[in-house]
């Protein structure tokens, strides 16, 4: 700040003059006092910015930007383009109703997520109320650069769209620093559905690619506590979903899978850390953070600190010595950032690095992208067992459609594949980004069916769930125990 020239400052301090004026008759505001106001507080992040003002005053910023688009077309019923002033006396034909959701805010915790947007979460918004950063081609390309490896489509087509410190780990790993991952699974039901093995099949991509170790945590203490469900049914989910996880193809000599109920009894330096933390948070923070009420059980109220002691490399003496300074990076979806909030802002208060991430989208219930598949509804979600039949009636019959309601209308004007869960599931499963786009091209034309598009993705799972059965029938019980016993890793930190 201290090279900006003094008119700059001037510049600033007239700008933020202006909208902290008309913040309080905002709520009064006419069509065209709303526009002006956007110019305002639009002129004032490009301020900020410029003036590469502290991140969190830019964020507020646009937080608020945001904010007043969302009420010019919430006022005006069109989106808001600088330069293009309301037209005199313009009424928004809905009376107020947002018909695609943009004016209610998403409810995105790690126990619910919901939109009232048919193409889902807005997660440019999420990032800027996270305080996260979003994944840009710069930083897909370095990924590619220091692998030497094609990017996971994963990444390509920002189903992994927000990090927090990736460039961190990135430099670190030039400088050969290494680093380990960390993520996991709360197994609520003894089959997985489909969108659980997002994180999975990225996370077994980065060990792969940076050939590094790997944790994966079973809170099977989350589910007792959160769902009405016994202990033993939930260890025994625990023990179920961990051989859907080997399924996926990791490497026995580079990964350790853990059930809280058996490893926090067995390792004294994992619940140091859960201690540590516990003492480091507050009542009233952790309220603020997870939204628990004065009628939760306390078990809920301390079982953060859990989550958070695996981004800790000596919560595992038996992989990292007594190390207390390897990086974590964490690839999990956005609705856990809470948690690893916390754990970044702690962290350094005891001494040890904060964890870095990788957000991904939600993988959306086939009835549509408002909410996220759940395992608890069988006709929102494709089961890891289901049979190809079962897979084909559940897609044809509840996969909702962005077609039109007649074939002669959808030839004319094509189908939406923004809210085609279809099209969706198949962004996230079809490796061929060119296959991909042509099917999006020949939807949205009208060349293609809804019926033809289901179709494809029948074709695409089938085969794929298929194979996964296979695999998960050749994990034994000593397999499992392979995977979940304590003990060092093979890797180079």
């Amino acid at each position: 700040m201290s090279e900006l020239s003094a008119g700059f400052l001037d510049k600033i301090k007239r700008v933020k003059k202006m909208t902290d004026s008309q913040e309080e008759v905002e709520g009064a505001m006419t069509p065209l006092q709303l526009y002006e106001r956007l110019n305002a507080q639009g002129e004032q992040v490009r301020c900020l910015k410029t003036a590469k003002a502290e991140k969190a005053e830019i964020d507020v910023a646009v937080q608020l930007l945001l904010k007043l688009k969302t009420d010019y077309k919430h006022l005006t019923g069109q989106d808001y383009k600088a330069g293009c002033p309301p037209p005199e006396n313009v009424v928004n034909q809905d009376n107020g109703a947002a018909t695609d959701g943009i004016d209610e805010e998403d409810n995105v915790d790690p126990w619910n997520v919901s939109t009232s947007n048919a193409k889902g979460v807005d997660y440019d918004k999420l990032i800027v109320r996270f305080g996260s950063s979003k994944i840009e081609t710069e930083l897909v390309d370095r990924i590619e650069k220091v692998t030497g490896q094609k990017p996971h489509r994963f990444l390509r087509r920002g189903i992994f769209f927000s990090h927090r410190d990736m460039h961190q780990v990135l430099d670190a790993y030039e400088k050969n620093k290494s680093f380990y991952l960390y993520t996991g699974r709360g197994p609520s039901s003894e089959a997985m559905h489909v969108g659980h093995l997002i994180p999975f099949i990225f996370t077994k991509w980065l060990q792969d690619v940076f050939d590094i170790p790997l944790v994966i945590q079973l809170t099977d203490d989350e589910k007792y506590l959160w769902k009405d469900l016994a202990i033993e049914e939930c260890h025994r989910f625990a023990v179920e979903n961990a051989k859907d996880i080997i399924a996926c193809g990791f490497d026995v000599n580079k990964t350790f899978i853990f059930s809280d109920f058996d490893y926090m009894g067995s390792s004294p330096e994992f619940y140091r850390n859960v201690v540590k933390i516990q003492k480091h948070v507050t009542y009233n923070q952790v309220k603020g953070i997870f939204g628990f009420k004065d009628s939760d059980c306390i078990g809920k109220i301390s079982f953060p600190a859990i989550q958070a002691a695996p981004s800790f490399s000596n919560s595992f003496p038996q992989i990292f010595g007594g190390r207390k300074d390897v990086q974590c990076l964490i690839p999990c979806a956005i609705d856990q950032d809470p948690y690893f909030r916390m754990t970044r802002d702690v962290a350094p208060r005891i001494g040890y690095p904060k964890p870095a991430l990788l957000h991904s989208s939600f993988f959306p219930a086939l009835q549509g992208a408002q909410t996220k598949m759940s395992a608890s509804d069988a006709n929102s979600s494709i089961f890891l067992t289901d049979t190809p039949k079962q897979i084909k009636n559940k897609i044809n019959k509840h996969a909702f459609s962005g077609g039109k309601d007649t074939i002669e209308e959808h030839r004319k004007f094509g189908g939406n594949p923004d809210v085609d869960v279809s099209f969706m599931y198949l962004t996230f499963f079809l490796d061929d980004d060119e296959q991909l786009e042509k099917i999006k091209q020949d939807y949205s034309s009208g060349a293609l069916l809804t019926g033809e598009l289901k179709k494809i993705l029948i074709e695409t799972l089938q085969p794929m769930i298929a194979q996964h059965q296979e695999r998960r029938k050749q994990v034994t019980e000593e397999t499992v125990k392979q995977f979940m016993t304590p003990r060092p890793l093979n890797f180079k930190l």
